[in-house]
């Protein structure tokens, strides 16, 4: 178990960043809201974004290089389009999931506002990235990830054995208000398709740290992180469903009343006995995401602004994450209390460029830059084009009803 948990890693990191806002939130949401009805919404996103994000390893253990130097290979000026959508919208990524981390924690600790466990978290976050680096990364997901795993499957299992009858009646949202919460909902599920650029950077750091891993043992590892991600994106969606669906309870919009509302959602399934334990589990399950995102924005910054300007900044790392630091905290008080508006906003826009990144990315591995035997199959690429084409759909279908 030691020698296989070695070769993961990004994996993990892909499930840390995107167990999250998506999870935590939208998910236990939309199980509140519509119960099970948008289960096919769930599993229907998570079936259409996996080519692009398996892309991100594959390229990266193929070519030893990442995305984005594949990108700049397809012409700059993708890589400047990926360069100004990534600057326009990691500020409201960062502080939407800083801002729900920092809710919990007040709920938890039950002292000190969100103002000062933003600053808490953030420092830390800050320190870590200091001082351990990936491979304190590498290792703090894994144990995040396992634990959160097993404590939701407990809580569902336990929420489903004391429901009474379930209705698994799939629905298709009409309303102007309905449709864009659908399309939020599936625009961090189980995560923003840029994040498969971050996994490539992560893969091409674990090959520099451990060059035995193979093509395959990547690739294994990414799947162990997908199906770990969707699995969880179902457990929190039967929670809101089995607990607060057809109750007269909402999700508050203030991040430390959300908390405690999720918190109890585990509670009245295991007990008040499980209430530090699950508190714990959210916080630490939040903490990755705010972490991973703080790590991974930055340096796809420094590396694009290095291909750009084709020259290497010793300093941009931390150049770009002081920047990042800097912007969060801007919007912060600004949003301070609308934490629920900043989801939309910054899930609503993640869906709109799914499709750019969708296509370049099946763009990329099918040509001359990625090696032939890396390339998708047949049946591969039939179902990647299929699926660019249910997210212009959407997309489409989203705008018309503005």
């Amino acid at each position: 178990m030691k020698r296989i948990l070695q070769k993961l890693g990004p994996g993990f990191l892909f499930a840390g960043a995107a167990i999250g806002v998506s999870h935590l939130v939208q998910s236990t949401r939309a199980g509140a809201d519509f119960g099970f009805g948008l289960l096919w919404a769930l599993l229907l996103i998570n079936a259409v974004k996996y080519p692009f994000f398996e892309f991100g390893p594959r390229y990266a253990s193929a070519t030893g290089e990442s995305l984005l130097e594949g990108y700049a290979k397809l012409g700059k000026g993708v890589l400047w389009a990926y360069f100004i959508v990534t600057f326009a919208s990691m500020f409201t990524i960062q502080t939407a999931v800083t801002i729900v981390t920092a809710g919990i924690a007040s709920s938890i600790f039950g002292a000190g506002t969100i103002v000062v466990w933003t600053a808490v978290i953030t420092s830390i976050c800050f320190a870590i990235l200091m001082i351990g680096k990936y491979k304190m990364l590498d290792s703090l997901m894994k144990i995040i990830v396992i634990c959160l795993t097993l404590s939701t499957v407990a809580a569902v299992t336990l929420a489903v054995r004391s429901a009474g009858s379930i209705s698994f009646e799939q629905v298709l949202p009409t309303e102007v208000a309905s449709v864009a919460f659908l399309i939020a909902f599936m625009g961090w599920m189980p995560a923003p398709l840029d994040i498969s650029i971050w996994h490539s950077v992560w893969t091409v750091e674990k090959k520099r740290i451990n060059p035995s891993i193979t093509p395959t043992q990547s690739n294994f590892d990414f799947n162990v992180g997908y199906v770990a991600t969707t699995i969880l994106a179902v457990g929190f969606l039967s929670l809101g469903a089995v607990v607060m669906f057809g109750s007269e309870e909402t999700f508050s919009a203030n991040g430390t009343q959300f908390a405690n509302q999720l918190i109890s959602m585990y509670t009245f399934s295991l007990g008040d006995w499980a209430k530090i334990i699950i508190g714990v589990a959210a916080l630490t399950t939040m903490f990755s995401t705010t972490l991973t995102t703080l790590d991974a924005s930055p340096r796809v910054m420094s590396r694009s602004w290095e291909i750009l300007r084709g020259r290497s900044f010793k300093r941009g790392y931390l150049f770009w994450l002081l920047v990042l630091i800097a912007g969060t905290l801007s919007i912060f008080f600004i949003f301070i209390t609308e934490m629920g508006l900043l989801i939309k906003i910054a899930t609503i826009l993640s869906f709109l460029t799914a499709p750019f990144y969708a296509l370049i990315n099946l763009k990329l591995i099918s040509g001359k830059y990625t090696p032939r035997e890396a390339r998708p199959s047949k049946f591969l690429k039939f179902y990647s084009v299929l699926s660019v084409i249910i997210l212009i759909a959407f997309s489409i279908w989203y705008l018309s009803t503005l």
